[in-house]
């Protein structure tokens, strides 16, 4: 048991007792303090010659006596032993205080400074020396409650475990809990992930539930939510912040360490784990199940009750009468749950979203960008612009050619039906040869079609028609036979030519030594 602190006035009151003629025996068991303690103070005024049933004395002269007499109660270093010790670090613990816990002050001062005392002594030496600056950071400014309408405060918490039975795992269940600070109405919703995706969704159904928006909203400083803490500029998760832009509301995250900005939601995390959750885990054969059985529970069980903080009232009763009718009204359109994630842009200009990729611009290769992926589309944004939009897919490739550099992706774009596209554009005789490349493996001889109608970039659609018309007419429509003319120049002769070199087997060692061996055989 502690030791009872003595104090001036408890000894001036000791005093008028013994002083009027009550016993020690009776001042002991009645003030509660031993009767050698007793002894001590009365000792002064009797060898003072003040006795029991003398000529009385006011308390301001007991006091004065008293302050005389026992110095060190006035002073209560006086009576500390260890404070001479502690003494030399009074600035360096004045700057401290308010700021770290006096376990933490002890333990720098004995790791660093080499103190001996022990925390209780410096824990009285602050109590005694740094009384008005201990009361000060003490002090709590009482919130006002918000109007109705204005503010919601949001947290997570622990329920429990949770036997999943499709999958036989135990699941640790998170309570998602929004309370309406006016009327204390309450939105519970268990999940088994505290992501973006689960975040926001909470909110929207938080939202229906109430059948209307407030004003600011109040969570805590979860990355789902918020991703950077900031007393004056909090940086909002994208998904969230586009969530408070479609329900028109400001996002007024608690400061880091200061659950009591969001005091009221704090609270029902314990009574939402035990009333709701409690010996009941094996009752939920599904999370669905166990969503739906929470949104009985607030509105047959916690938003019925009533609620101490609101002196007896009924949580439902008082927002049926004052608070439902200011809430925002929700919008007319529903809001797309999205997912946000930032990638850095591959080589090969694709960023995997989910279970798919998806093409970007390829001046962005290296550099970092922002994918929404929501229920129809996927968005790209590079700085804040959008550079790439995407029908969405469930897995595989999603690829705009445009976001190639024309020159890597040529093969790629000449299809044997813009072959025969461009084919049809330079001349008759072109289309005539592309078309019988194409009759049989187009694939195959693609590249020949290609390169032959390429041919006119630099020879013109005119020659290369009469090249294909003279290599039609010799029997040879290949890519090397109108090539051979063109840089012949002889697509205008009326002869027959053989103009390309023969196939190598015929003629790999020249025409008289495949002739001498024919004559020798």
């Amino acid at each position: 048991m502690a030791r009872r602190a003595i104090r001036v006035i408890d000894v001036v009151e000791l005093l008028q007792h013994w002083h009027a003629g009550r016993r020690i025996g009776e001042l002991s068991s009645s003030l509660g303090i031993d009767p050698k303690t007793v002894r001590k103070y009365t000792q002064p005024a009797i060898a003072a010659g003040i006795l029991p049933g003398g000529p009385p004395l006011s308390a301001a002269d007991w006091k004065g006596l008293v302050e005389g007499w026992f110095p060190e109660i006035v002073d209560r270093s006086l009576r500390q032993s260890t404070w001479p010790e502690i003494e030399p670090h009074h600035e360096r613990i004045k700057g401290w205080i308010g700021e770290v816990t006096v376990a933490t002050m002890h333990q720098r001062l004995r790791d660093d400074h080499g103190l001996s005392s022990s925390q209780s002594s410096l824990r009285r030496y602050i109590a005694g020396r740094f009384d008005e600056e201990v009361a000060r950071s003490a002090v709590r400014v009482l919130r006002e409650t918000p109007p109705a309408g204005e503010e919601a405060q949001v947290d997570y918490g622990l329920l429990g475990r949770w036997l999943d039975p499709a999958s036989g795992r135990t699941r640790r269940v998170w309570g998602f809990i929004i309370v309406l600070a006016f009327s204390r109405l309450m939105f519970l919703r268990p999940v088994l992930k505290m992501d973006e995706r689960s975040w926001v969704e909470s909110h929207v159904l938080a939202f229906e539930f109430f059948t209307g928006g407030v004003l600011r909203i109040v969570p805590d400083n979860l990355k789902t939510g918020v991703i950077k803490a900031d007393l004056y500029d909090p940086l909002i998760n994208k998904a969230f912040g586009e969530f408070a832009n479609h329900y028109q509301c400001l996002v007024d995250p608690a400061r880091q360490g200061k659950p009591r900005d969001k005091a009221r939601v704090e609270r029902p995390v314990p009574y939402a784990r035990d009333s709701f959750f409690a010996g009941r885990s094996a009752e939920f054969t599904s999370l669905a199940q166990m969503q739906a059985d929470a949104l009985r529970w607030c509105v047959e069980v916690a938003n019925r009750r009533q609620h101490r903080g609101l002196d007896g009232a009924v949580p439902s009763e008082l927002f049926e009468a004052e608070e439902k009718a200011a809430l925002v009204p929700l919008p007319r359109s529903a809001f797309e749950l999205a997912d946000w994630s930032d990638r850095k842009v591959p080589p090969d200009i694709h960023v995997k979203v989910g279970k798919a990729i998806y093409s970007v611009p390829w001046r962005f290769i290296g550099k970092e960008v922002k994918t929404r992926e929501g229920a129809v589309t996927v968005e790209i944004y590079a700085d804040g612009v959008l550079v790439a939009t995407h029908v969405r897919v469930e897995r595989g490739k999603q690829t705009n050619y445009d976001h190639y550099p024309p020159e890597k992706i040529a093969f790629m774009m000449r299809t044997p039906t813009w072959c025969r596209h461009r084919a049809s554009e330079l001349g008759g005789s072109v289309a005539t040869l592309v078309d019988g490349l194409m009759e049989v493996n187009a694939l195959y001889r693609l590249r020949q079609a290609q390169g032959i109608v390429g041919l006119a970039d630099k020879h013109g659609a005119d020659r290369l028609d009469a090249a294909c018309r003279k290599a039609l007419a010799s029997g040879d429509p290949s890519y090397r036979t109108v090539k051979g003319i063109l840089v012949a120049a002889t697509e205008n002769d009326d002869h027959q030519e053989q103009l390309v070199a023969p196939s190598a087997p015929a003629h790999l060692h020249g025409p008289e030594r495949l002739f001498g061996l024919e004559e020798a055989q």
